[in-house]
């Protein structure tokens, strides 16, 4: 991926116990990802949310939820990001997938202290 190229933002939205192949469905993802490729993806974990069915998920010691909301998120090339949604779409039962265009204007490696 080069900076200035034309890139998305792939953005699932799913909950912590959703699974794909006996895996957390949020790993599933990351590990795909890396194995075709992609630049990178990050998982982040949210303390609450709801989704389709309206239910409240939550990390509040009174209603302690074990499905909290996830996002996984990749960046990449509009073209690698695309191939990479047919696969994804195989691994989705629920939950929701966004894209959108972003700008990316600085991709490298950190350098090692």
């Amino acid at each position: 991926m080069e900076p200035l190229e034309e890139c998305l933002r792939l953005r699932v939205y799913a909950g912590e116990s959703d699974q794909w192949e006996r895996r957390q469905l949020y790993e599933a993802i990351v590990l795909k990802a890396r194995n075709e490729g992609l630049a990178g993806a990050t998982v982040f974990r949210s303390p609450m949310g709801f989704g389709a069915t309206s239910r409240i998920h939550t990390a509040k010691i009174l209603n302690l939820s074990t499905d909290l909301p996830v996002v996984v998120e990749i960046v990449d090339s509009k073209p690698k990001v695309e191939a990479f949604l047919g696969k994804l779409q195989e691994m989705m039962r629920g939950g929701m997938v966004t894209v959108e265009p972003v700008n990316v204007v600085h991709y490298a490696q950190g350098k090692k202290r």
